[in-house]
């Protein structure tokens, strides 16, 4: 029993030994690896503690202030770094460790994260220019490539869009400015629409244009100025080809853009069948050149359609 007591007391000593042996000094101050390991303890800390207070601060004072969201994104992110500062350097002082300490760990981490935080600072620079430039900002309707949506959030290294299948894309922020990024709100919410129609030849053009106007200008969500435009596209292969300009505020989903279009195109088919104008449809003539007339012959035996 005894000597296990003293096995137990000589752990702990040598233990206690390692936790508090000094593994370098700076400025004359030593570093153990109890102070190293107290400290990433207490900076991890101090992040989520000053991410939840920069939470905090939007929500109880910031929110409240007559500013742009994309402003108050920005003083968000501003308390949010000037709380961690703050921490870190309060977690210094209080394991007697000199702001020198920086110096010595720098030469050492700078070859090992330089060559992966290039990206990183790339995408954080790249998202304070579009929080000060503001070519977007949150609730914007934007179109990235193929993929269009509603900014919800700007971060410091990427944005995240919801697009129209109500699905979320995260985009790198250094993405969204090299690329050319179609903003559909970036002035208003007004945009232009165009549907085509084509008629059968011979039909009444003028009458038909008069028709198109009163289709569109009888549809609510077309804005009454600027006035719809109807335009005699083009003389087709099978139809004469309508274009259809009208007006209309983007709304919050952009598939009710398409439903407002599909809704359109129901009423000027029904408003076509009423007045006997004919959606024009793909047709061929056939001319057939023969120097004798055409031998044309029904066969009547039976056994050759079995």
């Amino acid at each position: 029993m005894g000597k296990k007591k003293k096995f137990t007391k000589k752990t702990l000593t040598s233990t206690k030994s390692a936790w508090d042996a000094p593994l370098f000094s700076v400025d004359g101050k030593s570093v153990s690896m109890g102070k190293i390991v107290t400290g990433i303890s207490l900076f991890i800390l101090a992040y989520f503690v000053a991410k939840k207070i920069s939470i905090l601060v939007e929500k109880r004072l910031i929110s409240r202030l007559p500013i742009e969201d994309n402003l108050k994104h920005i003083w968000r992110r501003v308390s949010f770094y000037v709380l961690f500062f703050t921490f870190i350097l309060f977690i210094l002082n209080f394991l007697h460790i000199p702001l020198t300490i920086f110096t010595v760990l720098g030469g050492a981490l700078a070859i090992g994260v330089g060559f992966g935080s290039q990206s990183l600072i790339n995408n954080f620079i790249s998202g304070t220019v579009i929080l000060l430039e503001k070519p977007l900002k949150i609730g914007d309707v934007i179109s990235v490539d193929d993929l269009s949506g509603r900014v919800e959030f700007i971060g410091a290294r990427s944005t995240r869009i919801k697009t129209m299948d109500n699905t979320h894309i995260v985009v790198p922020n250094s993405r969204l400015l090299e690329k050319n990024i179609l903003n559909w709100t970036l002035s208003d919410n007004i945009i232009r629409r165009n549907l085509s129609v084509g008629v059968a030849y011979g039909s009444d053009i003028q009458k038909v244009k008069n028709l198109l106007e009163q289709v569109v200008e009888r549809e609510s969500r077309v804005l009454a100025k600027p006035r719809p435009i109807i335009l005699l596209n083009s003389f087709g292969d099978n139809s004469l080809e309508f274009l259809v300009y009208f007006w209309a505020r983007l709304p919050y989903r952009l598939i009710d853009l398409d439903k407002l279009a599909s809704s359109l195109r129901f009423e000027i088919n029904e408003t076509f069948k009423q007045n006997s104008i004919v959606i024009a449809f793909p047709q061929r003539d056939i001319h057939l050149y023969a120097s004798k007339p055409l031998q044309i012959a029904i066969n009547t035996d039976k056994s050759l359609s079995n």
